[in-house]
């Protein structure tokens, strides 16, 4: 499948499509499903080894607080990924639009189903 971004705890991170790359579009019941990548507002994003610092930075949640964002994505996990290494959401047609792993270059990573 290729390289795709994780979290600092090894979870992988997705996009979605309907936010295009402009803010965080998904909001109450759909941030249960996928939690936007939360920051405090003074916290300072690092970027792990095959990540782009220039591509990362953050957003403000319609929910409160801000969300990673990487080449102007906002960032969120999956629910159903229930431990470190999975990538279940992949591809997935939920709450609007299609849901797509971030890879490293900034492109979703939109082969299909991981």
């Amino acid at each position: 499948m290729g390289t795709v971004l994780v979290s600092s705890t090894g979870y992988a991170l997705y996009m979605f499509e309907p936010d295009a790359q402009r803010q965080v579009t998904c909001t109450g019941l759909c941030a249960a499903t996928w939690p936007p990548v939360k920051i405090s507002a003074s916290a300072r994003l690092a970027a792990g080894p095959g990540v782009r610092s220039s591509l990362l930075g953050s957003d403000p949640d319609p929910a409160g607080g801000r969300v990673v964002t990487y080449n102007g994505w906002p960032l969120y996990t999956y629910s159903g990924d229930v431990q470190p290494g999975e990538d279940t959401g992949q591809g997935i047609d939920l709450n609007g639009g299609i849901w797509y792993l971030m890879r490293p270059s900034g492109a979703p990573l939109s082969e299909g189903p991981g």
